[in-house]
């Protein structure tokens, strides 16, 4: 091996790395935002609760989990905010 192939294997070895862990740190925020998200289609679909999703519900629902969603769903239904 050439010293530019080393460079290259290190390199690409650095960026898999790095990459493994920016999905283990986003991991956590995305299975909220999915639970969150179902919470709320389960609410709408049984409720009847209208819940405007926009990037802050999301954000809201992957911080909080199923709290967040919980808060949502309470502040919606009290028509202070994510009402259509």
């Amino acid at each position: 091996m050439t010293g530019l192939e080393v460079l290259l294997l290190v390199l690409v070895l650095v960026v898999v790395l790095g990459a493994a862990q920016i999905v283990q740190t986003v991991r956590p925020f995305l299975i909220n935002a999915v639970v969150g998200l179902v919470v709320l289609y389960v609410a709408q679909v049984v409720f009847g609760v209208v819940v405007a999703v926009s990037p802050i519900v999301i954000a809201i629902v992957a911080i909080g989990g199923i709290p967040g969603s919980l808060l949502v769903i309470l502040l919606s239904l009290f028509e202070v905010a994510f009402v259509l």
